[in-house]
């Protein structure tokens, strides 16, 4: 296991290699890309991101922000399980 970035107090997981700021601004200003869920790892996701955002003619980019947002409050992990590290 990667414990360099230290271990979350509450469940003792270790924190992940990827940072919740950067997922986050990605997420929020590339997010119609995927380019957020990419960078965690959830590959699906993003796909899926990329497929409603066009689909919908651009209405569906309101996911990719709202999940930005998710990803910066520290509600998302990356995709072994692990929550995002603090920082850049």
């Amino acid at each position: 296991e990667n414990i360099a970035f230290g271990v979350d107090p509450m469940t003792g997981i270790p924190f992940s290699d990827k940072s919740k700021v950067i997922a986050g601004l990605l997420q929020i200003f590339f997010g119609f890309f995927g380019a957020g869920r990419f960078y965690t790892g959830h590959t699906g996701l993003a796909i899926a991101q990329i497929a409603v955002s066009w689909f919908t003619c651009g209405i569906g980019a309101l996911w990719p922000i709202v999940d930005g947002i998710m990803m910066f409050a520290g509600k998302v992990t990356d995709a072994q399980g692990r929550p995002l590290r603090d920082g850049t």
